[in-house]
């Protein structure tokens, strides 16, 4: 298994802050980043999901020819899909469950998750095809497609490197100067992450986890870059503690370059969650210091990120029940968070016992 390291530990942490704001209300939730920031903890979780790319593409993947290297990528993807399906079904059954259990049919209507019970044949369909989303479940669908389209990332990387950052702005521009998205169905509406926006902080994440390029640049001047980035890192924290946001009335077009827009990733945001990134660049040394046991943990999390997220989706929506059923007071919110993170370092435990399993395994001769 890895050792601890940054990449494994900021992955950990957007995990945890991921479980405690897909709790709506929850107390512990203005504690998380997203209060004092105009992005949340959705960037950074694709900006690194981008960086792990890099890091295979230099890596273990960086001899493979080209089919190879897209048959790797497809059945990364297809995996993710796979675990969507499941974290998908199994939230619809504890809704239902909740709902008998509780009497309390209204629970069904929670997250976008009506049409599963009053349209299942095609509500279903849609589950299978990721155009019928839940809410809090809407993560994953977008990783699917950045990384079915990873391989192209990659391979223009090899081969037309310096054509991979202008494509991707002029992709994430039109989208925002258009509106552009991808539909849902059978309920009519749009992704809540548009892929056609988001894959540029996914390839930012490719980008900079680079030696060279534009990783290089950044890394040469990272004090200079310090100094910049403090200053928009306290503007959006000024705008997240005075809940200022920008009336769409008063902007010119195209309006989803001026507000403050997660679906479409608007520039406020991706500025903001950049400036984030090259705040706290290069911490990870102090915190593991500082707080061994906390960094190791939060490490461990993040080297089974798809599990442990899977597994977090699923006790958010435990913990929305919960509070609905018991009520939401500081004690049980405590207690919420607790469990939650407890069972999310379980998932973690299990995955890499799994893996030393099989890897024991392996080295015992037929």
């Amino acid at each position: 298994m890895r050792e601890p390291n940054e990449i494994d530990f900021w992955r950990g942490f957007a995990l945890v802050t991921i479980f405690i704001n897909h709790i709506p209300g929850i107390f512990f939730e203005r504690f998380t980043f997203r209060n004092v920031a105009i992005s949340d903890s959705a960037e950074l979780f694709v900006f690194l999901a981008g960086w792990a790319l890099r890091k295979l593409a230099d890596g273990p993947a960086r001899t493979l020819s080209a089919r190879y290297l897209i048959l790797r990528l497809e059945g990364r993807a297809f995996t993710v899909y796979l675990a969507q399906l499941v974290i998908a079904q199994l939230a619809v059954a504890l809704q239902a469950g909740a709902s008998l259990l509780l009497d309390a049919p209204f629970l069904l209507d929670w997250n976008n998750a009506s049409g599963i019970f009053t349209d299942p044949v095609r509500a279903n369909l849609g589950l299978v095809l990721l155009t019928f989303q839940l809410g809090y479940f809407d993560i994953l669908p977008l990783y699917v497609v950045l990384m079915l389209a990873s391989p192209l990332i990659a391979l223009a990387y090899r081969h037309a490197r310096a054509l991979l950052l202008p494509a991707s702005l002029a992709i994430w521009a039109y989208a925002l100067a258009f509106g552009v998205n991808f539909p849902t169905w059978p309920v009519e509406g749009a992704w809540f992450f548009d892929p056609l926006a988001w894959q540029l902080v996914f390839v930012l994440g490719f980008l900079l986890a680079g030696e060279d390029g534009i990783g290089g640049l950044v890394r040469r001047y990272r004090k200079p870059l310090w100094w910049a980035a403090l200053p928009i890192v306290l503007l959006g924290v000024a705008a997240a503690r005075t809940e200022f946001d920008p009336s769409p009335i008063a902007l010119p077009e195209p309006k989803l370059f001026f507000v403050f827009d997660k679906t479409f990733l608007s520039p406020a945001r991706l500025l903001s969650s950049l400036a984030i990134v090259a705040l706290f660049a290069g911490s990870f040394g102090a915190i593991s210091r500082g707080v061994p046991r906390i960094a190791d943990f939060l490490s461990t999390l993040g080297r089974n990120s798809l599990n442990v997220f899977c597994a977090g989706s699923l006790l958010s929506l435990a913990g929305q029940i919960f509070r609905f059923a018991y009520g939401g007071d500081v004690v049980s919110d405590a207690f919420i968070v607790m469990f939650g993170i407890v069972a999310m370092g379980a998932t973690a435990w299990a995955s890499e016992w799994r893996e030393r399993l099989r890897a024991k395994s392996a080295r015992v001769p037929a």
